[in-house]
């Protein structure tokens, strides 16, 4: 089972990794907290990342999605100046720690030297270079949000893309093979063959598992890799001893998840571009678990195809790359070989 982290832990450490960024590479470090009372550059310098933080926060959860995403563009530019101009207040309002000049003593005493006095109070920078720092981070602010919104915004399309495409398949259930197998089952029907029963039951199982299960995100691999052996199943019985089909499974599958139907358009695309009465068709497919290493290969011999209508009723193959990136980005390792002699998928899944 895959352990998160709570989204709550994470914005706060993140949180706390931005505020203590002013101190990582301070000469001083983390000791410069302690001066937050006294120094007023100090305490400006930290109240400007606080609040940069706190409108970080309200731009991304409100700003964003109910202004920028919306397309009120001009509204979206006057909160952000107005917001600018309430923080740069803020700031200006709480800290009003300015050093008070510190007298000229009376001769016949030196004048004192000019600058902060060791032990004392800190002089601050001029007031436009820290307006320039909070200018600076309320800019980061803003292109960070905006990034990460419209990320997350072109993350939940593709997901509802994929969720549209998946309901598609669901509907379909590929016609043209429940049409063929249908036939099949119904010549051994009429042949009174001990098939029969066994082939309805494989269908249903198919069927069942298609419109009801694989509709959740994540389903349990011992059913997804079923599903696959009662699909390849129906297909040897429709196709007879026309085609040399090889299938193995080794593992074991038992509490591992996989995104529901991202394995079978290659399985799909082998028997619709691998089979041909009239030639020797040959097809390959392996599908091995080593530990929470998932594989899967297929080869399929290339044939002459009579038939280029069929439809796979699949997501297919390019739809299935995407759904790989989407679900599983950096944790998958696709290569294909398509060569004038036969075509080979070799999919690795990190199912941890």
């Amino acid at each position: 089972m895959k352990r998160t982290i709570p989204p709550i832990l994470i914005h706060i450490l993140l949180s706390l990794a931005f505020l203590s960024l002013p101190y990582l590479f301070a000469p001083d470090g983390f000791s410069g907290l302690t001066k937050l009372t006294s120094n007023p550059h100090e305490r400006t310098n930290f109240l400007s990342y606080l609040f940069m933080l706190v409108f970080f926060y309200a731009n991304y959860y409100y700003l964003i999605p109910k202004l920028y995403l919306e397309g009120k563009y001009i509204l979206y530019v006057t909160s952000l100046a107005g917001s600018f101009l309430l923080l740069i207040g803020a700031v200006v309002l709480v800290d009003r720690g300015d050093l008070v000049a510190v007298p000229i003593p009376a001769l016949p005493h030196p004048p004192r030297p000019q600058g902060p006095v060791p032990g004392g109070p800190q002089a601050k920078p001029p007031f436009g270079f820290e307006l320039s720092h909070a200018l600076f981070l309320y800019l980061v602010g803003i292109f960070v949000s905006l990034y990460l919104q419209i990320k997350n915004r072109w993350r939940q399309t593709e997901q509802e893309k994929l969720s549209t495409e998946l309901s598609y398949l669901k509907a379909q259930i590929n016609p043209h093979f429940l049409f063929n197998t249908l036939n099949s089952i119904y010549s051994l029907a009429i042949e009174k063959s001990d098939k029969t029963a066994d082939a309805v039951v494989k269908l249903s199982s198919l069927m069942r598992y298609v419109i009801r299960d694989a509709g959740s995100h994540e389903v349990p691999l011992a059913k997804e890799v079923a599903y696959i052996s009662d699909y390849i199943a129906l297909q040897q019985l429709r196709l007879d001893d026309t085609v040399q089909i090889e299938y193995a499974v080794s593992g074991f599958f038992n509490g591992k998840q996989i995104a529901p139907l991202i394995l079978i358009s290659f399985i799909e695309n082998a028997f619709k571009y691998g089979v041909n009465p009239e030639e020797k068709s040959i097809i390959h497919i392996t599908i091995s678990l080593n530990e929470n290493t998932l594989r899967l290969y297929v080869f399929n011999k290339k044939v002459r195809l009579y038939h280029n209508d069929e439809a796979s009723g699949g997501i297919g193959i390019d739809n299935t790359k995407a759904r790989l990136k989407l679900v599983y980005p950096n944790q998958h390792v696709l290569t294909i070989n398509d060569n004038p002699t036969g075509f080979a998928v070799d999919l690795t899944l990190n199912l941890a």
